[in-house]
């Protein structure tokens, strides 16, 4: 009897319910049943596994397919799978379930943060082209008339031509932002302090303190990660320094903003701002962000939605079949960078 040698590794799903069926299409799954040894319906919502098939999985599984709503792979969880070298998270972040354990167990992790930093600088490239033409209030005023006016007077003091865009942080997304705003005819300050003057050249913006940023952007985006340091970075001295009428974007975190500073500084019409995140993530019911007219509050949807998922998906089983190949992962996380990252 000839007897052959599979050598594909074994890989098991592990994300939240739900997360799946919106990751993967068909053709993901199919090209994952040929990548790896795997069921690309079995999917592990919590670890230590109840469920004997995933129990069983996970203790022959060499790679763990991850995104949102994973569970944290303790040690505990990890004595459960004694054959894990890798995680492959198709999301950003890792932070939620990439444990202390797995580093000191030597598991390699990689990430589609890449993937999802690219619909997230879109909306905040539409964010500031609309900010500049002020499309939301004009939207309104329209709405509110209906009826013949001297819009270009009323457009003073608006439009694109040479306004100053402030970003905060060189991440990703930052950098990702960058690059889209290039054809448009900004001034684009930035601020982070990993960044020097040479290197803010090399990205052709102007590297900035922070509190200088607010007071000279018509537009600050916020793009630094969520880290003790900053918390609240955006405070009130840096809101009270943005000139009357700016905006402020933050598709980031909402601990990154001074959330009551920004709601006196909105409530009295000095700023707009375009809020995909905020502390609570979910505002109380009677929060005046929902109503105020000058305030675009979107419920966290920058990031990857929709069929922007299956990048995320693409780029995670292009690691899968580096992993099976034998090759390094293209985008490889290191415990290090994750101390001044998202």
């Amino acid at each position: 009897m000839h007897h052959t040698t599979d050598n594909r590794p074994a890989v098991l799903l592990a994300m939240g319910p739900g997360i799946a069926e919106r990751l993967l299409t068909d053709r993901h799954r199919t090209r994952l049943a040929a990548l790896a040894r795997t069921d690309p319906y079995l999917v592990a919502h919590e670890l230590p596994a109840p469920a004997p098939a995933v129990a069983a999985a996970l203790a022959e599984a060499e790679v763990l397919l991850t995104c949102w709503g994973a569970p944290p792979l303790t040690a505990g969880v990890l004595a459960s799978a004694p054959r894990l070298r890798a995680v492959v998270h198709a999301a950003g972040s890792v932070k939620h379930h990439i444990t202390d354990a797995c580093w000191e167990r030597g598991i390699a992790v990689t990430s589609a943060a890449a993937a999802n930093a690219l619909p997230v600088a879109e909306y905040t490239l539409a964010a500031i082209l609309f900010a500049g033409k002020r499309v939301l209030a004009s939207a309104q005023r329209y709405a509110e008339l209906r009826a013949p006016h001297d819009w270009l007077r009323e457009g003073d003091g608006t439009g694109n031509y040479h306004r100053t865009v402030g970003l905060v942080g060189a991440s990703r997304i930052g950098r990702r932002v960058i690059e889209l705003l290039r054809p448009f005819d900004f001034r684009v300050l930035l601020h982070d302090p990993y960044v020097d003057a040479a290197e803010a050249a090399r990205l052709g913006v102007e590297a900035v303190p922070l509190d200088e940023l607010c007071a000279r952007s018509s537009v600050v985006s916020v793009h630094a990660p969520q880290l003790p340091a900053t918390e609240r970075m955006i405070g009130a001295r840096q809101l009270a320094a943005m000139p009357d009428g700016a905006t402020l974007i933050n598709t980031a975190r909402g601990s990154l903003v001074d959330g009551p500073a920004l709601l006196g500084e909105l409530l009295s019409g000095r700023l707009h701002a375009v809020l995909d995140v905020t502390e609570p993530e979910l505002p109380d019911r009677r929060s005046p962000l929902y109503d105020l007219p000058n305030v675009l509050l979107t419920p966290h949807i920058a990031g990857s939605l929709g069929n922007e998922l299956h990048r995320m998906a693409d780029l995670a089983l292009d690691e899968v079949e580096r992993f099976a190949s034998g090759k390094p992962f293209a985008d490889p996380v290191h415990p290090t960078a994750l101390r001044h990252s998202a």
